[in-house]
């Protein structure tokens, strides 16, 4: 069976990978996909609760950092978290007609 989805080290999702036009897929084929797709988004809000708690984490040690370097470091992980939920409610929301486009 061909491989339809990629995994995403960044967002720790597997995410649509299609090689073709959505309309080329049989019909069979397009519900295999969209069956996995359903149980791959309903495990993003979980997710996206777990990087809000390591957000919070960082903040509160940014909260009491009292040196620059540090604080930047913390800053710029937390924009990284803060940009991963962005993306994982992206893909969220992502229309049930996937796109023939690599999404990477």
């Amino acid at each position: 069976m061909e491989t339809y989805f990629v995994h995403d080290k960044r967002l720790g999702i597997d995410i649509p990978s299609l090689n073709w036009d959505w309309t080329c897929y049989p019909a069979e084929t397009q519900s295999e996909i969209l069956f996995r797709w359903e149980e791959i988004k309903g495990g993003i809000p979980d997710l996206v609760k777990e990087l809000e708690m390591q957000i919070n984490e960082k903040w509160a040690v940014l909260n009491a950092e009292e040196d620059f370097e540090k604080s930047c470091l913390l800053n710029d992980e937390i924009s990284e978290l803060a940009s991963c939920i962005n993306d994982l409610w992206i893909w969220f929301r992502i229309n049930e007609e996937l796109s023939s486009k690599p999404h990477r």
